[in-house]
């Protein structure tokens, strides 16, 4: 494709991100009172890509940073606003010309040249650097870290609130964006990054490591890894057309042989969840174990982070694995509007890993879900899916009540309509966002008008429902 021809599809994506969003943004204060996070992310702009190149000394634990961001203006802009924590900016240019640069409280502004007018294509570039580590947030600290006993390899773990530890960016779940990410690390250490690996190159005593990812993705599922790892790579053939996906899998040396047995039924779900909920929907899959112990893996997007304390060679784990891989359909392909709505993530990847326990002659999604239902009724009804407070978004009950919820229409619908739900949710929201009012429209358009009073007690009333008695198929 010639530069013309992708500078005019940029502005046609850019005009439409535009029009789709410039009501909602008429009034930029209203709308930073209605989110869970309003001190992250900007909605003066809207990112059509980040190009990342970042040396990282393992010794030092310095990095040294250069970020490129393509973005439309959504409104007339007289700075750029992005988030960036424990770095310093050193310097920056919008559209080639020198910036003035502030930061204060995990804020990153600059001031151009000249405003930029609304609907306008700009560039913003920024030097930065300094020692990353995990920022604070109300769910612990997340973010870049070490790993290792000697602290020589590095992980990402953003979730919800990390991605302005290793770089500036616009930390909102719905600005998605593509990414290009190029690494250099000490030769004797590797560098992982979503999306796929286009070059390696050696420079002097270091190798520059490039990947990149079209998604579109949100910055908290941006992620990079480096360090020892052994790899294995194949071919899962898991698209209806027959296609195939590439999975790569990275793990420390000591743990090969029990994580190539834990993370072998990759391929076996991706054709299960393929069939049950469309097309997988990017260009390759993998996981990544590091040399850490994790309290949760995290999916980031089409390289899923588990901790070594989730290897145990006899797949004691395996419902995270499927639960991971689920992400890439609903959270990752199918973001969220805003952090509320995540019960159509969490939610959505449990269902997923009853249905992986259903299809491998485990228990069956009936039994694991009354058996959760029975678990939810003993503990206090004081939770609204749909509207949970920032500070549950990860409360354990999301998790099972969301799952609850689609089992619920699951056997108020019977299987053929139930999953051709869920196909058609993915293929309508594809690489965009949805909120928990689409879905429950959504549902209402392809299984008629029974399904919005069932939706909106699970979702929206805190007393919780019976679930329903099984239709015959």
């Amino acid at each position: 494709m010639t530069r013309h021809s992708r500078r005019s599809l940029v502005r046609v994506a850019a005009l439409s991100t535009l029009g789709a969003l410039s009501v909602a943004d008429e009034d930029t204060a209203a709308v930073r009172r209605d989110r869970y996070f309003p001190q992250h992310g900007s909605y003066g702009h809207d990112t059509l890509s980040y190009d990342l190149r970042i040396a990282y000394d393992s010794a030092s634990g310095r990095l040294a940073g250069t970020a490129l961001i393509q973005a439309v203006a959504l409104r007339p802009l007289e700075r750029v606003e992005l988030d960036l924590s424990r770095l310093g900016a050193h310097a920056a240019h919008v559209d080639g010309k020198a910036a003035r640069v502030r930061q204060r409280q995990g804020k990153l502004y600059l001031t151009p040249h000249q405003p930029v007018s609304a609907g306008a294509l700009f560039t913003a570039t920024v030097r930065y650097g300094g020692r990353p580590g995990p920022v604070r947030s109300p769910f612990g600290a997340i973010g870049w870290d070490r790993t290792g006993d000697s602290h020589d390899g590095t992980l990402v773990a953003s979730q919800p609130l990390g991605a302005p530890s290793w770089f500036p960016c616009n930390d909102r779940p719905d600005d998605k964006a593509a990414y290009t990410f190029r690494v250099t690390v000490p030769r004797d250490r590797q560098a992982l990054a979503n999306g796929t690996l286009t070059e390696c190159r050696s420079e002097g005593a270091t190798d520059v490591w490039t990947y990149h990812h079209p998604g579109p993705m949100a910055t908290y599922l941006a992620a990079l890894y480096t360090g020892r790892f052994q790899h294995d790579s194949a071919l899962a053939p898991a698209l209806p057309d027959g296609g195939s996906v590439p999975v790569h899998n990275a793990y420390p040396s000591r743990l090969a042989e029990a994580a190539r047995h834990d993370l072998g039924r990759q391929p076996e779900m991706l054709r299960l969840f393929s069939r049950l909920f469309g097309p997988y929907p990017f260009e390759a899959y993998g996981a990544v174990v590091v040399d850490a112990d994790l309290d949760a893996p995290v999916e980031n997007q089409t390289r899923s982070v588990f901790g070594r304390n989730h290897i145990d060679g006899r797949r004691g784990w395996e419902t995270l694995v499927a639960h991971e891989l689920a992400h890439q359909w609903f959270g990752n392909s199918v973001g969220i509007r805003e952090w509320r709505h995540i019960w159509l993530n969490e939610g959505f990847a449990t269902y997923a890993e009853w249905v992986w326990s259903e299809h491998i002659g485990g228990a069956c999604a009936d039994e694991i879900a009354r058996r959760e239902w029975r678990g939810l009724a003993r503990r206090g009804q004081n939770l609204r899916l749909a509207e949970p407070g920032p500070r549950r978004i990860f409360d354990d009950r999301l998790y099972s009540r969301g799952a609850c919820t689609l089992h619920a229409l699951r056997l108020t619908l019977g299987d053929d309509a139930f999953f051709a739900v869920l196909r058609g949710w993915h293929e309508a929201r594809r690489g965009r966002v949805g909120d928990t009012a689409a879905f429950i429209a959504h549902a209402e358009a392809l299984a008629g008008d029974a399904v919005r009073p069932l939706l909106q007690a699970w979702l929206y009333e805190k007393k919780l429902p019976e679930l329903p008695v099984p239709v015959a198929d």
